[in-house]
């Protein structure tokens, strides 16, 4: 469920300047029992804040692209990459660009299965240059 305040009457005189909406979701959310193995539901309560005046319809594409970005990019880094290991503590930025530059890489090729890719790739040199050439 998605609410969308007004902030005029509800914000410190200071900060009405800065924001022009606010947006309060709840969502259900699933998350797995470890000991278990069991699914179980939660309710989460979100806020987010922004500087333009926003309908609901806009701030819920808003953040259903905040999201995507998350879960397309970030997480295959965490994840796939193991970006959050890393021990690189030296220009640690560039490394994260290889790290982009050979997920696009994947992307561009139609991978939607990064994980199995670099699997696949880390077990034949040939498969990997082959991929890259074509």
């Amino acid at each position: 469920m998605l609410e969308v305040f007004k902030t005029e009457a509800r914000l410190d005189p200071e900060w009405q300047s800065l924001i022009a909406s606010v947006a309060r979701i709840s969502r259900l959310t699933w998350v797995k029992d470890t000991q278990s193995g069991l699914w179980r539901a939660r309710k989460e309560v979100a806020y987010y804040a922004c500087q333009m005046p926003l309908t609901a319809a806009r701030f819920a594409q808003a953040v259903r692209s905040h999201w995507g970005i998350e879960n397309r990019a970030h997480y295959v880094r965490d994840q796939g990459f193991r970006e959050d290991d890393s021990r690189i503590r030296r220009k640690p930025g560039m490394v994260a660009r290889l790290r982009s530059f050979a997920l696009n890489i994947l992307r561009a090729n139609g991978i939607g299965n990064v994980s199995q890719a670099l699997y696949r790739n880390a077990l034949s040199l040939d498969h990997l240059l082959a991929s890259l050439v074509t």
